[in-house]
């Protein structure tokens, strides 16, 4: 009997047989172990992408399939602190290619990696991008949580720390997961810390500068945070959940209706469109 959200880990092998004749987008939830303030615990990049996912599965039905989570990711720069676990960027975008070849094999062809670690976030594109180079026919996308015009917007009406207060174990990711366990948070331990290095296009927050500069995280935070973990909120994560779900729900929608691609040979004049 099929349950919702739908599972992959609990199918039968004739069931995912049966599940990929109906096309529906896999799931894939991609984070990282590392630390988080002395206020959160160090699967808070797990658990709230784990979280969105499945609220998400739910809510789409059968137009998805959820899978186990991803937990290990690209963290080098947070080594300094004790909790991570970091995997070579090279292994990590190789492990994601493969999670997505055996899919295809499988006879699925939509695939959405939803990463929950800012620092995954190029390698988890280079392996979708990897998954369509090696199947052409399949559509694979990569999305970080809370990305879109529709998510900023909602961050935008909830924020209330200046720029530099999203962006690790922040007043956004400390809101989420009092959303989720709110046992799991010790607020008491909170604090606002940020990088006194930032200039003008080289700084962090949950969008960051167009000038990308990625030093050690202990050579600009002595806690684990950059953030305003202090004017977190279970109100203001229960707003922003439900903006990540909505989120993630579309873009599996979108994905579901995409029409699969076809490479075509290369010709001097575009092709004319059909006829109305």
């Amino acid at each position: 009997m099929r349950t919702r959200p739908v599972l992959y880990r609990r199918l039968t092998w004739p069931e995912v047989a049966r599940l990929a004749a109906a096309d529906p987008v896999c799931l894939i939830p991609v984070a990282t172990l590392e630390d988080h303030g002395h206020h959160l615990p160090i699967d808070a990049d797990l658990r709230i992408v784990e979280e969105i996912c499945r609220r998400a599965a739910e809510e789409a039905g059968d137009d998805v399939v959820l899978l186990p989570a991803i937990p290990h990711g690209y963290s080098p720069h947070h080594m300094d602190f004790p909790g991570p676990i970091t995997i070579g960027w090279d292994t990590f975008t190789r492990y994601l290619v493969d999670v997505g070849t055996s899919l295809y094999r499988h006879g699925f062809r939509r695939l959405l990696y939803l990463n929950g670690h800012g620092s995954n976030q190029n390698l988890v594109e280079m392996a979708a991008r990897l998954v369509t180079v090696d199947h052409p026919e399949m559509v694979s996308a990569a999305a970080f949580y809370l990305s879109s015009p529709e998510a900023a917007r909602a961050i935008e009406e909830t924020r209330e720390s200046e720029r530099g207060g999203l962006a690790h174990a922040c007043e956004l990711e400390t809101s989420i997961y009092l959303a989720i366990d709110p046992d799991g948070v010790d607020m008491s331990k909170a604090v606002d810390e940020r990088n006194l290095n930032e200039t003008e296009h080289a700084w962090f927050d949950w969008t960051d500068g167009s000038l990308k500069v990625m030093p050690w995280w202990s050579s600009f935070s002595v806690t684990g945070v950059h953030g305003d973990a202090t004017k977190a909120t279970a109100e203001k994560g229960m707003k922003l959940l439900d903006a990540a779900v909505d989120e993630c729900v579309s873009y599996v929608r979108e994905l579901r209706s995409m029409k699969l691609p076809a490479r075509r040979e290369p010709r001097e004049t575009p092709k004319r469109k059909d006829p109305a």
